[in-house]
């Protein structure tokens, strides 16, 4: 069989898996769900995200990674070889080369142990690469060159903040303040304030219908269900997006802090072609409206969303596994 290369956004929230010559094949949520008796799997994937917050008391949907690390390696092997399985019928994993991309923290051990898990499929080498280098990639910039780049990429468990010259990375931060967090921030906001309680997946409709980080005069409100703290009975309100400017307040000032951070810390000629080529943002946490403006506000510097926020980390595997002598391995 004809191998093919393969990439893999191995996300907090989502795992995608690229091939190349065919593009995006697998989008899934990075969800398991096991019998918390006997601890068998039960669901993975999308079957298992739509069990989040719907469980009996018995059954678990978990998250195996979180906050941008592995937090149980062994519910991430078996949601990768359970990936793996479903598309192997393809048979594009034979002596295939993939190139897996992973939070920026990730330990020595967890890598070593995700490429054994991928080199079990049957390919032929893999390797494995940091978030904010790949995400750079797929959004179109050249890091090859002796040019500075900056990236911002709000991901589902962090935000990884890089400078880019010359196909590495100069200065980095990661904090845990993303997606995820945003979504914290709504529930408990809404739980002061109204005196609610909503669940994960209605924090995170929220947060894409109607999130905002400088509402000013424009204020889309939106009904929610959740249940009432005091009675505890079910109860609908509506809410603004001047609620989500309020609740994502603190997150956003500690993304904003951090960039700062990379900035002051940037070597002067690389600050230069930033000011020149801006920043640009990937991820899903920069599609919330109004964050690209305010972080050029507040940063001084240009800044705008990537073409293809969501996907352009798994797009820059296949971009990158033509130029592997920019992997370190």
């Amino acid at each position: 069989m004809f191998s093919k290369d393969i990439g893999i956004d191995l996300g907090t929230a989502n795992i995608l898996i690229y091939v190349k010559g065919e593009g995006i094949i697998l989008n899934e949520p990075s969800v398991v769900a096991i019998d918390g008796n006997n601890k068998k799997i039960l669901a993975v994937g999308e079957e298992a995200n739509q069990m989040l917050g719907r469980t009996p008391g018995k059954v678990k949907a978990i998250r195996p990674l979180k906050d941008g690390v592995i937090a149980d390696f062994e519910m991430t092997e078996v949601m990768l070889n359970y990936l793996f399985q479903k598309i192997k019928c393809k048979g594009i994993f034979g002596k295939s080369r993939i190139l897996i991309c992973c939070p920026t923290n990730i330990t020595q051990v967890e890598r070593n142990a995700i490429k054994e898990v991928a080199e079990k499929t049957g390919a032929k080498k893999v390797f494995i690469e940091e978030e904010p280098k790949v995400a750079a990639i797929g959004a179109g910039l050249d890091i090859a060159q002796p040019n500075g780049n900056m990236i911002i990429d709000i991901g589902g468990g962090t935000t990884d903040i890089a400078v880019l010259s010359l196909g590495e990375i100069v200065i980095s931060d990661s904090l845990s303040v993303a997606g995820n967090t945003f979504d914290n921030d709504i529930v408990n906001y809404i739980k002061e304030k109204y005196k609610l309680l909503i669940g994960e997946k209605t924090a995170e409709a929220i947060k894409k219908e109607i999130g905002n980080v400088t509402t000013k005069n424009n204020k889309e409100t939106m009904d929610i269900k959740g249940r009432d703290i005091i009675t505890g009975l079910p109860k609908t309100i509506t809410i603004n997006s001047h609620d989500t400017e309020e609740a994502f307040k603190k997150s956003v000032e500690e993304i904003v802090r951090i960039a700062k951070k990379v900035l002051e810390q940037t070597p002067p000629e690389l600050s230069a072609d930033i000011y020149d080529n801006g920043i640009i943002l990937t991820g899903g946490g920069s599609l919330i409206t109004n964050l690209d403006k305010l972080l050029e506000k507040e940063l001084k510097v240009p800044v705008k969303i990537a073409t293809s926020p969501l996907t352009c980390v798994v797009e820059g595997t296949g971009l990158l596994l033509d130029n592997l002598y920019l992997v370190d391995n």
